[in-house]
């Protein structure tokens, strides 16, 4: 195949065109080169994630044909070094017809540190849940959550839970036993979770971190077999309404998300707030512009600005508070 080299490299030229029979070998060929060069980028990470990212990329593309992302997402691609001189963030993206970004970080530490974040978020037209593994180890605790997030409150929405949940009831008794329940959980997170989330907080060892990587790939095998089945929304309405839940769940979590210290530490102030609202959380600034006291009116404190404060409502939940066949059982403390 040498003899279409000098093609695939003229295809990275600007301005090149193509006949069509040749532009849908060198589209592949193009992001053949996009996902080593990302690849590449992993070679100084953590070994453990190595392989998530390889498998949740392998196991979607079988489903979708997957490009590369929007300009301002692929800015954020690639190998960035921390203000400390050691750290290293590597991030991963792509997008389908279905999938308006697939994208993961790993954040290598050494052994004082390792993080691993993935997110696939749907195109809005679509009202499926999104894909969520939120992993972080240091030398003294593991903190493991993975989940397919409800795009609407499950328990307001009893058909939302049967239509994406119900059958995926077993993959909780398969996982819990090695991943049993983690600490307390906010009373306001939980609107963001399923009945099938896994939260963690297991020792590190050799077992767990087995029971993870099958976990993760139980829960990406799941998601992607939603996303293989599903059709488009044809009511404008209903894409309108997943919108805003996109733009809600988006807000909740650039707001509040656990890992922000970690990044401003890692990254200053101002690229830390480039990298959430642009990569991670991208869509903030495009799917809505309500703001997040707008949508979470219990935060507002009397001068306008946002109480930082993690609980609101002061309930949490030290055990599942789900039982085995999804019914939320209201059990805090």
């Amino acid at each position: 195949m040498e003899h279409r080299a000098p093609d695939v490299a003229a295809f990275f030229q600007p301005g090149a065109t193509f006949p069509p029979d040749r532009r849908i070998f060198l589209a592949a060929a193009r992001l053949k080169v996009f996902r080593q060069r990302q690849r590449l980028v992993l070679l100084r990470a953590a070994a453990l994630y190595d392989k998530f990212v390889d498998f949740a990329v392998d196991s979607v593309s079988r489903f979708e044909q997957l490009v590369e992302p929007d300009e301002i997402v692929k800015n954020h691609v690639g190998e960035i070094l921390a203000e400390d001189r050691r750290t290293v963030i590597k991030s991963h993206a792509y997008q389908s017809k279905k999938i308006r970004m697939l994208r993961s970080a790993v954040i290598d530490g050494g052994e004082a540190m390792q993080v691993f974040n993935m997110a696939i978020f749907p195109r809005p037209c679509f009202d499926l849940p999104i894909f969520c593994a939120d992993f972080f180890t240091s030398s003294s605790r593991s903190i493991f959550v993975l989940d397919l997030n409800p795009l609407y409150n499950v328990e307001a929405d009893k058909a939302y839970k049967d239509k994406y949940y119900s059958e995926l009831l077993p993959l909780v008794k398969k996982h819990s036993k090695l991943l049993p329940w983690g600490e307390k959980l906010t009373g306001e997170s939980l609107q963001f979770f399923s009945p099938i989330v896994l939260w963690s907080k297991p020792e590190s060892n050799k077992e767990v971190d087995e029971a993870i990587y099958l976990a993760f790939q139980d829960y990406i095998m799941a998601w992607t077999r939603i996303i293989g089945a599903a059709t488009s929304e044809t009511d404008i309405d209903a894409t309108c309404r997943n919108k805003v839940a996109h733009h809600r769940y988006l807000t909740w979590r650039a707001s509040k998300d656990p890992g922000r210290p970690v990044l401003r530490r890692l990254l200053g102030e101002d690229r830390c707030e480039h990298y959430i609202h642009e990569f991670l959380f991208n869509g903030l600034h495009d799917l809505g512009t309500s703001s997040f006291t707008e949508y979470f009116p219990e935060y507002r404190c009397e001068d306008g600005t946002v109480n930082t404060a993690r609980s609101i409502i002061g309930k949490s939940y030290s055990e599942r508070p789900w039982n085995d066949t999804g019914t939320f059982i209201h059990r805090s403390g």
